[in-house]
């Protein structure tokens, strides 16, 4: 069998932007069937990593790194693309940060699952939009093992933002710069996020992007997440139920 020439497979496939003072190299799109609701959706898939700024990598360094450098020890995101996201007028985006017990396990200690599942419902029903899949954000930035402490903390009575902050966190330590890169790379047009987080509108409009407005992601509400709900609202801010066009 000949070797494949994996630089030239991935040539037209790689693409560069950048996120402050790093690189962020951005692989796809990648053809992503996926079922959702007993129907199959085709979404295109695209992931991304980090490395410090430099002259610009070609295919071939980049392969030639991906042997030397174990990637697969970093935390890497990626987005799902729907529907004509470049030139549609109207798209909707999902920044989803990750949730190891709720998006992989089905925790009903939260509504993260639930979240992610039905904003997909929503962008394809709606015909185009992104869900970016954030990796470093589990535990609202503090990560696995520390989340699991905190969780311990909440069985004792704290809530989630007591408990992170308890920790030494901040409440809230999440950071949407790359995304907001690789969405600028991917989308010049307003788009419209699903969140009932002020903090993702704030930096959705901090980053210069075009935000026509707010669609907002309640529902899974049970006596297990009952407080985090709570707290999510009269702690953290977030908004109700109801659908926001924002005034620029």
């Amino acid at each position: 069998m000949i070797k494949p020439n994996i630089a030239a497979i991935i040539k037209d496939k790689l693409k560069r932007t950048q996120s402050g003072n790093d690189d962020i190299y951005v692989i796809g799109p990648v053809k992503l069937p996926v079922e959702l609701d007993g129907e199959t959706k085709m979404f295109h898939w695209y992931s991304w990593l980090r490395k410090e700024a430099g002259e610009e990598m070609s295919p071939e360094q980049l392969v030639e790194d991906l042997n030397r450098f174990s990637y697969a020890d970093l935390q890497q995101s990626s987005v799902l693309v729907y529907g004509d996201f470049d030139h549609s007028e109207d798209a909707l985006i999902r920044m989803h940060s990750i949730c190891h017990t709720g998006d992989i396990f089905g925790s009903a200690r939260c509504d993260c699952g639930f979240q992610l599942k039905q904003s997909m419902r929503m962008i394809t029903e709606h015909g185009t939009g992104a869900l970016f899949y954030l990796a470093n954000h589990e535990g609202r930035g503090i990560g696995l093992f520390s989340k699991a402490i905190a969780y311990l903390l909440q069985e004792d009575g704290l809530d989630t933002v007591d408990a992170n902050t308890e920790l030494g966190f901040a409440d809230d330590a999440r950071d949407y710069s790359d995304a907001l890169a690789v969405l600028k790379l991917l989308r010049d047009l307003p788009v419209s996020i699903i969140t009932n987080n002020p903090r993702k509108v704030e930096a959705l409009r901090k980053s210069g992007l075009n935000v026509a407005g707010r669609v907002p992601l309640w529902g899974n509400s049970s006596v297990y997440n009952e407080k985090y709900l709570h707290t999510k609202m009269s702690r953290s801010g977030h908004f109700g139920q109801e659908p926001q066009t924002l005034v620029k």
